[in-house]
C-alpha cells in the first residue's frame, strides 16, 4: 500500500506531464487540421515554455555537475595515488627504524663486549711490561769498552 509521500510524488508527476502533453497535444491537433494560428490559450504556452526553460536550465546545471564531479573523481583518484606513495614512505621508514631499533638492541652486548677487550688490551700490555726491566745504578756501556772491564768496577 503506497503511503502518502509517494502517492504526493506520483500526482505531481501526473500534473507535470500533462501539463507538457496537454499544449503539445494542441499544437499537434491544430498542425494537423491546417490552423495558423493555435487554439490554446496563451497563458498555458507561457506556462509551458517557463517549463521548459526551467528544464533546460536544470540540464545546464546537471552537465556543470558533471563536470564537477569529473574533477572531483579525477582529483580523487591523484589524491589516492599520493596516498598510496605515502604508505609506500612511511614502510621503508619503518623497515629503516626496525633496523636501527635492532642494532641499538645490539649496542648493550657491543658495550659489553668492548669493556671486556678493552680489560684484555690492559692486561696484555701489563704482561708486556713486565718483561721489561730497568736496572737503576748500573751505568750503560760505552763504546770500545768491553763487559769484563765493567764487571771488574762492580
Amino acid at each position: 500500500m503506497p503511503n502518502d509521500k509517494t502517492a504526493s510524488k506520483h500526482s505531481r508527476q501526473l500534473l507535470f506531464s500533462e501539463a507538457i502533453a496537454q499544449p503539445k497535444a494542441m499544437t499537434a491537433q491544430t498542425a494537423s487540421q491546417g490552423h495558423t494560428s493555435p487554439p490554446v490559450d496563451q497563458p498555458a504556452l507561457d506556462a509551458t515554455d517557463r517549463i521548459l526553460q526551467e528544464i533546460a536550465s536544470v540540464g545546464r546545471r546537471l552537465e556543470a555537475m558533471d563536470l564537477k564531479i569529473t574533477d572531483l573523481t579525477l582529483a580523487s583518484s591523484s589524491i589516492r595515488a599520493d596516498i598510496a606513495g605515502f604508505r609506500e614512505t612511511a614502510n621503508n621508514l619503518d623497515q629503516r627504524l626496525s633496523a636501527v631499533e635492532d642494532h641499538i638492541a645490539t649496542t648493550p652486548d657491543q658495550e659489553e663486549e668492548l669493556k671486556s677487550l678493552r680489560a684484555k688490551l690492559t692486561e696484555l700490555e701489563d704482561r708486556s711490561r713486565r718483561d721489561n726491566v730497568r736496572f737503576f745504578g748500573i751505568p750503560e756501556q760505552k763504546e770500545g769498552s768491553d763487559i769484563k772491564t765493567f764487571l771488574a768496577h762492580c
